[in-house]
Formats: C-alpha cells, structure tokens, sequence
C-alpha cells in the first residue's frame, strides 16, 4: 500500500516520497524576473528538508504576466543562467525539481488600482475586481502569441535542468479567467460553452507538451471551483482534467477559488481534498491535494486512502522547512537524513 514516504515514478521521474513544496511567490526576484540569494536559500532549504518535489513559485511567462513586479520569469533567455545552480543544488539533495509557469491576465501587478505602465490583458473586458483596470481582451492573433510564450518558458525551463512542468490555471490567473464563465463573455471559439473556454488551457498544454521531453512530468493546477453560482464546477473540471489527461498531463494539482469569490468561511483542514479525490476518481488521472494540510497523519491518511497520489504544502512548509524530515519519525518512516545533520537525527531516523 502506498504510504507518504513510498516513491511515486511519473515517466522516467521517480519522487522520494509524496511531499511536494506547493508554489508560493516569494516577490524576491529582481527587476528582469531573474532569481536571487533569496530563491536558492529558500528553495534549497526545502531540499535539505527532505521535500520529494519542489515547485518553484509562479513563474511568468510575459513581463506583462506577472502577478508581482518582483515575480520570477521565463520569458527571455537572461532568466535561464541565475536557475541553474539553485536547480542543481536542489537535485543534490534528493529533490525532483519543477516550476510552475503562470500568466497572471487581469491580475498582473499592473492591474491593480492602476499600478504599473503595461495594460492587463484577459478573455474579456472586466476588471478581476473593484478599482482594478479593465484588461484588454486579448484577439485571436494575441492568443496566438499567449501559446507560444507558454510554449518558450518550457524550452527555457528545460535549459535550466527542472525535471517537471506545471502549467498554471487556477487562482484567478489568465488560463483560468478563460475558463470561467465568471470572466469569460467572449463569443468567439475561446468562449461560450466549457470546450471552447477551456480552448486555451488546452492548446497551451499542447504546445508545452510538443516541446517538453516525452519523459519528463507535465502538471496542471487547476481551481476545482470558483465558489460562486454561475462559475466553474468540479463537475466541469473533471471533464477538463478527462482532455487533459488525453494530451499528455501527468497530473492535476487540484486547487479552488480565485475568480472573485473568496471560499467558504467555515474551511479546515484537508477541506480541498475531496476534489483531489473525485477527479482521481472519475478522470482516472493522478492528483494532487492542497490546502490546509499540516500533520503527518493527515497528510498519510490521504494517500493511503487513495485520495490523491501527491500531498502538496504551503505555509506549513514555509513554517517548517524540514516538516518531511519529522513527518518521518512521526509516522515511524525510515528517512535518511542529511549526513551534515545526523547527529541531530532522532534514534530511529534513516
């Protein structure tokens, strides 16, 4: 039975065990998006930690993409040569290496309250919310241009040595604004019913699969839910993840929310696990789940269940950069731990 320190082999990439650094921006890059001390400190540190997979923050594949103005970006070669000891380091340590790459649309850095020169763009022209600029939406030749710019940040990620590639399409950001009906009013072939709003998503993801080597890992996050009438369902994502499982994606990091509506206020732990599970489930594709998981039992109990095949962290791990090397002693896992800090190692640590 698969446990949370058993290995989990996606293509030729085998994780050393289900722990995966969720991608959270660090707003530490530099002007031109390249990385910095702070990005091989922090991401390093996770590796050391014991992390299976780390995925890199949400990494712009437009300057005009960006979430922040001190995002990291892939949108030109400069941007290549800073990755490439924080990635090397990072494997040296045990650690799968992936990045996310993400276009914010109408919630880039420019956007809001009318900071920053470069207009937003997006499916059609409404502002993410109150205040915001109304984006320029984006013509059938731009869109174009949309694809290919997913498509060079992956030959970009490649130069860099990542093992895995998540296209980002949840949170509000440009892939899905496309795919809700909530910001999406085009009628066009990118609008109107959930094949042609999902159009987008899909032709990125063949375009990054075209380039991306055939035996290296393809994700996709994805909002499971808009939480809002009218928005997208779990229902739409699983047929979603059904055609993205038929054009090469490994698996869907399940995530929600970020069109507007903020979730439930009555959340806890685990509470994004069950979308995680029904796509599994239904797309018959592996997944991911996130959101608010903090102890190792939870975390086992998930993929042990068969719930999801991946257990990502955020803020835990942020709290607790060796949260996998103490998950492991908790659960009575042997882990080896990292020779310079053996003898801080419990008794019955690897």
């Amino acid at each position: 039975m698969a446990h949370l320190f058993s290995p989990l082999t996606l293509r030729s990439v085998t994780l050393r065990n289900r722990i995966v650094l969720s991608p959270m921006c660090q707003y530490s890059a530099g002007e031109d998006g390249q990385a910095t001390d702070w990005h091989r400190v922090h991401y390093g540190a996770r590796a050391i930690g014991g992390v299976g997979l780390i995925l890199l923050e949400a990494t712009a594949v437009e300057a005009r993409g960006r979430i922040s103005r001190a995002d990291l970006g892939l949108w030109e070669d400069a941007q290549i040569e800073p990755l490439i000891p924080l990635v090397r380091f990072c494997r040296e340590q045990g650690a799968v290496m992936g990045v996310q790459l993400a276009h914010a649309g109408r919630k880039a850095w420019s956007a809001h309250r009318g900071v920053g020169p470069a207009t937003p763009v997006g499916p059609s022209p409404l502002p993410h919310d109150e205040g915001w600029v109304v984006p320029h939406a984006l013509d059938l030749e731009e869109i174009e241009g949309i694809v290919a710019a997913f498509a060079a940040a992956a030959r970009r990620a490649l130069a860099a040595g990542f093992d895995v590639v998540e296209v980002h399409a949840a949170h509000g950001y440009l892939l899905n604004q496309f795919l809700s009906p909530l910001a999406n009013r085009r009628d066009d072939d990118y609008g109107g019913p959930l094949r042609n709003r999902a159009r987008l998503l899909l032709r990125a993801v063949e375009a990054v699969r075209a380039v991306w080597p055939e035996e290296r890992p393809l994700f996709v996050r994805i909002s499971a839910t808009d939480w809002a009438e009218g928005g997208v369902t779990v229902e739409d994502q699983v047929q979603v993840a059904r055609w993205l499982k038929g054009r090469g994606v490994d698996l869907v990091d399940c995530s929600s929310g970020g069109i507007g509506q903020p979730p439930p206020d009555r959340v806890g732990p685990g509470y994004q696990v069950p979308f995680a599970e029904r796509i599994r489930r239904e797309a018959e594709i592996p997944t991911m789940a996130v959101g608010l998981i903090t102890t190792p039992e939870l975390a086992d109990e998930i993929v042990r269940n068969g719930r999801a095949d991946l257990v990502a962290l955020g803020r835990e791990l942020l709290r607790h950069p060796h949260w996998p090397l103490d998950a492991a002693h908790a659960l009575g896992c042997p882990f080896p731990w990292p020779r310079q800090y053996r003898r801080a190692a419990p008794a019955k640590a690897g």
